[in-house]
């Protein structure tokens, strides 16, 4: 199965926020443009303080993904803040969870072990809602079994510790770590996902050897959509996700 490519335009949030009025870069219409380029999905990470996807933009954004029959809405963020609710109200296709703090600036970690057991209540409401619940992990295999026995349906690895090797000649043996925890995840009947600090640089060899089900990727990609336009960036990365 190809790799899918789901854009997080929280990026896109954060810029529009930097001013009061609030309406500039449009959200709404660059999220329409990114699906037909031919992104396979839209992810969102709400967090409490809306620093960047408020609240009020989530259901205009499930009505534009619901637009594109090929796509899917990916929600995440912390379920012990204010994730829940708005997977409920909205129903994406995924609900993904990340154990960040309400004073991190971005995602730093996966959730352990210990962790990853306690959400397991949490994980079931989120899936009376959504289609299927990615939990946010590191790449090794206790974590991976305890997304597993906590009830999740995928992980997604944790990918800045890859994305470091490659500056820190570590590369070989990092790729081979991905590629030895995913196929795990897989043996034991969970999907894979992958997210973080992923580029046009290093997406290539990480797609090749790990072969995730899905890549989620925002900083990088709206980055470079200042260089190459953003349906043109949304190509070439879907040119990197075939590896």
């Amino acid at each position: 199965m190809p790799t899918l490519l789901s854009v997080n335009v929280n990026r896109i949030a954060l810029l529009r926020n930097s001013r009061d009025h609030g309406w500039t870069p449009d959200l709404f219409a660059l999220s329409r443009l990114i699906l037909e380029a031919g992104a396979h999905g839209i992810t969102i990470h709400p967090r409490p303080d809306e620093r960047h996807i408020r609240a009020s933009d989530v259901s205009p954004l499930a009505k534009i993904v619901a637009e594109f029959p090929h796509a899917e809405f990916n929600i995440e963020g912390n379920p012990e803040h204010n994730l829940l609710p708005l997977i409920a109200a909205n129903r994406p296709h995924q609900a993904t969870f990340v154990p960040d703090s309400t004073t991190q600036r971005t995602s730093d970690h996966g959730y352990s072990p210990d962790h990853a057991r306690t959400i397991t209540p949490l994980i079931a409401d989120a899936k009376k809602s959504a289609k299927r619940v990615s939990i946010f992990v590191d790449a090794d295999f206790a974590s991976i079994d305890a997304a597993k026995a906590a009830g999740a349906d995928r992980i997604e690895l944790y990918t800045e510790p890859y994305a470091e090797s490659l500056h820190n000649g570590t590369f070989e043996k990092t790729l081979k770590q991905f590629a030895d925890a995913a196929a795990h995840a897989r043996s034991i009947g969970l999907g894979v996902n992958a997210g973080h600090d992923l580029n046009l640089e290093n997406l290539p060899s990480f797609v090749n050897a790990v072969q995730p089900d899905e890549v989620s990727i925002g900083h990088a990609l709206i980055a470079d959509a200042l260089t190459f336009g953003m349906a043109g960036c949304v190509k070439r990365y879907l040119e990197a996700v075939q590896g």
